[in-house]
């Protein structure tokens, strides 16, 4: 059996001694090749951009979008070879990478997206203006610092949760600078956070925890994009993470309280709930916290920012009346020259039975962090709207699943995903 993966050793084709060294240098090399690209992947450092946005790297190494993306696409290969190739005994190597890798990112501008922008926009609206986020969109304020570079959300008010809107007031009060580092900064650590609970809950699983661990830290697309981008999908599934480890360690009321603040990140989070509402021995007692929870925290929303708090849900589901060009759906409709909403609907409908089908599953005892695997995977095959840093919801479930055709979907989604955000 092998520790990493939960399935037999005949399953797991491993290249001879020098496989994992190889990986891990090329992706070590590429990694920081890509962390220090330069300004021309760094769309709030084009034309009038502060120096500062630039951080540490300043202009870098000028790498022009098509050879980023092959970079990318060396740096997904060298993480899958690492993953199916390394010895689980190496976890102190392991470890140190993920440390030095999240820490370069970390250091990143923010790279091939505006949404930290947003993020600070909001909190401008909030704590400069007195305006409420969920009401007002960053148009309200153009010629705010962080406001005047928002693209796609310029006109939109917040669809993030309430207890991430929050935490973005204080950090955007101090100044757009501040707040961009510190977010970029908890982005990073998110992800550490991400990859110690899924180590953690790796062992309980009865799998190799640093392997685990570097499945989720050192996927190129959460590097580039969670950390590097500064998304707050890392702390949302961090959170989530924290919930499923609780359940396992026989702690329902505080997993529900994690849980529910997963979704007060943003809604996607509660895509783990469902599963672990069927899969838990004490369903009572999960409930009970994600009650309590979700009635302190609506509490909370409905005191600071009133029942407009309720518009982040609208904008969530009007995201899925968009279609992003490098989503399932948007490319088989591509590809087979069709209309793009039979394609969607047809999706999302096998999606809704899929998803039935495996809460079933779990009711009937099957192993429900396999199962909410198979439904994120199955989410972001079915979405309207995908980025690529939506994989990291996927990743460490994939790794501690036993499933070694979950894990396989997981790097094929993220090869798909790899040319998406990239201006090529």
């Amino acid at each position: 059996m092998d520790r990493r993966t939960g399935v037999s050793k005949p399953t797991v084709e491993r290249a001879v001694g020098w496989g994992a060294p190889l990986a891990a240098i090329v992706l070590a090399i590429s990694a920081a090749l890509l962390a220090a690209a330069g300004a021309d992947l760094v769309p709030a450092a084009t034309d009038d951009g502060p120096r500062w946005i630039l951080g540490v790297f300043g202009d870098g190494f000028g790498i022009s979008p098509g050879l980023f993306l092959a970079l990318l696409y060396l740096a997904i290969g060298a993480w899958a070879l690492l993953w199916l190739t390394v010895d689980e005994r190496a976890s102190r190597p392991l470890w140190a990478l993920i440390a030095v890798l999240l820490a370069i990112f970390t250091l990143a501008p923010p790279l091939l997206s505006l949404d930290l922008f947003s993020y600070i926009a909001y909190g401008r609206l909030g704590a400069e203006q007195g305006l409420n986020p969920y009401e007002f969109a960053p148009a309200a304020i153009p010629a705010d610092e962080a406001a005047s570079r928002v693209d796609d959300f310029r006109f939109a008010v917040s669809v993030y949760g309430p207890l991430f809107t929050l935490l973005s007031y204080p950090l955007a009060a101090i100044g757009v600078g501040f707040a961009l580092w510190s977010l970029k900064l908890i982005a990073g650590l998110s992800v550490a956070a991400a990859a110690v609970i899924t180590a953690r809950i790796a062992r309980l699983r009865g799998l190799a925890g640093a392997p685990a661990a570097a499945f989720v830290a050192l996927n190129p697309l959460v590097l580039v994009h969670v950390v590097g981008g500064g998304h707050n999908d890392g702390l949302m599934v961090a959170l989530a993470l924290a919930g499923a480890l609780a359940l396992l360690c026989a702690l329902p009321a505080t997993a529900g309280f994690a849980l529910v603040a997963s979704i007060a990140v943003k809604a996607a989070g509660g895509l783990y709930a469902p599963f672990a509402i069927a899969g838990a021995e004490r369903r009572g007692r999960l409930f009970a916290g994600m009650v309590g929870a979700g009635a302190a925290l609506l509490a909370l929303a409905l005191l600071i920012f009133g029942p407009e708090a309720g518009s982040a849900l609208d904008v969530a589901g009007e995201n899925q009346r968009t279609v992003s060009r490098w989503s399932v759906p948007g490319t088989l409709s591509r590809v087979f020259d069709v209309g793009v909403d039979p394609v969607r609907y047809l999706l999302a409908a096998l999606y809704l039975a899929a998803l039935l089908a495996l809460l079933a599953w779990v009711v009937r005892g099957a192993d429900w962090i396999r199962a909410a695997g198979w439904g994120a995977f199955g989410l972001l095959v079915a979405t309207a709207w995908l980025v690529p840093w939506y994989v990291i919801w996927l990743l460490p479930l994939a790794a501690v699943s036993r499933d070694r055709w979950l894990i396989a979907a997981t790097i094929a989604l993220t090869l798909f995903q790899a040319v998406n955000a990239v201006p090529v």
